[in-house]
């Protein structure tokens, strides 16, 4: 089974995106902040993660940089959800953004996954 680690500092996006990948037949770990999720990514070595942008402590860009820094956590693919990058963004520029993927919230879940599937299969 695939695991995915969820880094989110609201509750409610943690528990929708949580029963919504182990209904699709990932694990799902979480973290609430950044410091949390560079600890877990270490620790879980899941195969994607989830990476909120605006986070309390540091910021989610720092986050996914540090992540690619480190041997352990480099090769996961990390995909931005945030609300920093708009719709409209996404119809002209599409998901990526020079290396990094993004997903504007709110998102559609059926195509979010289909974003997963197809990142985890590429990694």
């Amino acid at each position: 089974m695939k695991k995915i680690l969820v880094i989110d500092d609201e509750e409610d996006v943690l528990i929708v995106l949580g029963k919504r990948l182990s209904g699709a037949g990932y694990q799902v770990v979480k973290a609430k902040n950044g410091k949390q999720g560079i600890e877990m990514a270490k620790k879980e070595k899941p195969s994607l993660i989830l990476l909120d942008i605006l986070l309390p402590d540091i910021d989610g860009g720092e986050v996914g940089r540090l992540l690619k820094l480190s041997e352990k956590t480099a090769n996961i693919p990390i995909i931005y959800l945030t609300c920093l990058y708009t719709k409209t963004d996404e119809k002209v520029q599409g998901h990526e953004v020079g290396a990094n993927l993004f997903v504007a919230k709110p998102y559609n879940p059926d195509e979010l996954l289909n974003i997963i599937k197809k990142q985890i299969e590429l990694a």
